[in-house]
């Protein structure tokens, strides 16, 4: 089922992209890596995943000005805010405001990344 699912991860952190890349793959999703919201943007031009991964704190574009920009391309893509940000007004405004799919925070366990993959791709 997984297999075939484009998870689209934004991360400008080398070695976060790359966990969450391995994490991904050993589900059994396929991942579109993007180091910086400049680049997943390009990428969606051509590429439709069937969920984005999106960091918040990053240095060229922040996640939320991703975040607006993807959904006024496709507003069906599904995207889950995965940040350091715990902080219950960002959560707030991923969820409430923004209307994100989930809110994941760092640190998180494999299996609990998954889990949530899972149920956001159906």
């Amino acid at each position: 089922m997984a297999s075939n699912v484009k998870v689209m991860v934004v991360d400008d952190e080398p070695d976060t992209l790359e966990l969450i890349q391995l994490v991904l793959e050993s589900g059994g999703f396929k991942v579109i890596p993007a180091s910086s919201g400049a680049e997943a943007l390009k990428i969606i031009e051509t590429v439709r995943p069937g969920l984005v991964l999106l960091d918040i704190m990053m240095p060229d574009m922040d996640g939320w000005e991703v975040f607006r920009k993807i959904k006024e391309k496709d507003s069906n893509i599904p995207i889950a805010i995965l940040t350091a940000k715990s902080q219950n007004i960002d959560k707030l405004l991923g969820l409430h405001v923004l209307k994100a799919d989930d809110y994941i925070t760092k640190p998180f366990g494999k299996n609990e990344l998954l889990n949530k993959i899972r149920v956001l791709t159906g």
